[in-house]
């Protein structure tokens, strides 16, 4: 299927169907193609996610162990200091990541202290030459101006499924809500990370959904992370079932097929992969990891593994 035939996707759902439903040797060699004709294939983007705030928000998430709503075993930290987050910032400059990403457990970001203090951080950070990314909740347009401004090069905001299946995993934030920050970021001038989680429950129909409604997105995500679910004690989804892995490459290449140009980023859930696994979605056309052995509050490959496995496949961190 040429990229001529992907015109309009945003009206065509069954257009995507079709892409992410014809064979299987088929859908990876036409991925691998996309791939290549926009990026380099031998190269993957290291990123860190450094959790700045722990626990206690207040939203409903059913995958979160941070929501208050939830019982996970998890103890709550305020907001951190700059220098422990810069020295965060700098092992993951000097361990190969040109990425570093801020997460806070905030339902919306506040104007006040706090806010000044994470302004702060994304000058510091952005001073050491790294991309710099947060996700920090929902952002008013005065709020993603300010960050633009600190130096912010992109901001994490996920859909995290389709609209239909949406309310069966969060209650406190409207899907809509969602796009109105990514607007926000938008018309910032802010680059937009947004992606979803799988693994929640969901069907086909409503993973393809979710992609449809990135496509929907103007402009385009620069930035797409796949999450699997970790299903975490004490949350509503403690008890969900892995996703098929070759549904998970499926989905995967499907991405890189409708967003040639994006970062396809393979994030929560690889400790529960194996390397062949990742290795077929590194060839459907994920390009870029996380590394460090905590992906905010979940456990993450060691920066150690990543970097075997990488060199076994000949494939080496990306540069700025």
């Amino acid at each position: 299927m040429t990229a001529a035939t992907l015109t309009n996707l945003t009206t065509h759902l069954d257009r995507i169907r079709q892409v992410y439903s014809q064979p299987f040797p088929n859908l990876m060699f036409e991925a691998q193609s996309v791939h290549r004709l926009h990026h380099n294939p031998l190269e993957m983007q290291l990123a860190t996610l450094g959790n700045i705030k722990t626990g206690a928000c207040p939203e409903d998430c059913g995958y979160c162990a941070q929501s208050v709503h939830n019982q996970a075993d998890l103890k709550p930290e305020p907001l951190m200091q700059i220098e422990p987050v810069l020295e965060e910032a700098r092992a993951a400059k000097e361990a190969g990541a040109t990425r570093f990403c801020m997460g806070a457990a905030w339902r919306e970001v506040k104007d006040g202290s706090q806010f000044d203090r994470v302004l702060e951080m994304v000058t510091a950070v952005a001073a050491l030459d790294m991309e710099v990314c947060c996700t920090l909740g929902m952002l008013k347009p005065h709020q993603a101006a300010q960050l633009k401004q600190a130096g912010l090069t992109a901001y994490n905001h996920n859909l995290d499924t389709s609209p239909a299946y949406y309310d069966k995993i969060i209650s406190t934030r409207t899907y809509q809500d969602r796009l109105d920050t990514i607007a926000a970021v938008s018309a910032a001038g802010i680059s937009v990370c947004c992606g979803g989680i799988v693994g929640m429950g969901e069907t086909e129909t409503d993973r393809l959904e979710f992609l449809e409604a990135l496509l929907k997105l103007d402009p385009p995500p620069e930035s797409i992370p796949i999450n699997c679910l970790i299903p975490i004690a004490g949350t509503p989804l403690e008890n969900a079932l892995p996703v098929d892995p070759i549904e998970l490459v499926r989905l995967i290449a499907t991405t890189r097929i409708l967003f040639p140009t994006s970062m396809v980023r393979l994030t929560a859930g690889r400790t529960l992969m194996s390397d062949e696994l990742q290795t077929l979605c590194f060839l459907a056309g994920a390009n870029s990891i996380f590394t460090g052995s905590v992906l905010l509050t979940a456990p993450n490959p060691s920066r150690d593994h990543d970097r075997e496995l990488l060199a076994k496949l000949d494939i080496h961190p990306k540069t700025l």
